[in-house]
């Protein structure tokens, strides 16, 4: 039996979270549409398409002292009409080796189901500190 939708992006995110933590490509790459958009937050670069982020994030993990990035959902909105979702929470980013806090904010991700599972199709973040 799967989990009612909102468990189940909460799942997917926290499963998203594991994978920077752990640095683990493979994990990251079921979690994105194959379109997804990321819009980062300072200086509001666009990284489109699964491809392109997985190359980004390989870049990111391989860093001397890279930063873990967290996302932690406030509030997850479901269309009533087509099998979308919004999430909406804060970020943040600490230093690897220090776990020393290195910016945070808030951002906002489209998620749609395909299959069995739920995918991002866009994330767009805010910096804040």
């Amino acid at each position: 039996m799967e989990p009612p939708a909102e468990l189940a992006i909460r799942l997917a995110r926290a499963a998203f979270n594991r994978a920077l933590a752990d640095a683990d490509l493979a994990a990251v790459e079921p979690l994105l549409a194959p379109g997804a958009v990321l819009v980062a937050g300072t200086d509001s670069a666009i990284i489109t398409g699964r491809k392109a982020q997985l190359a980004a994030w390989k870049r990111e993990f391989a860093a001397h002292d890279r930063t873990i990035y967290t996302r932690t959902p406030e509030t997850i909105v479901l269309s009533p009409i087509e099998p979308i979702a919004f999430e909406h929470g804060e970020w943040q980013g600490v230093s690897a080796s220090a776990a020393r806090h290195l910016a945070s904010g808030a951002y906002t991700a489209k998620w749609r189901r395909a299959g069995t599972g739920w995918v991002i199709e866009a994330e767009l973040y805010l910096t804040l500190a």
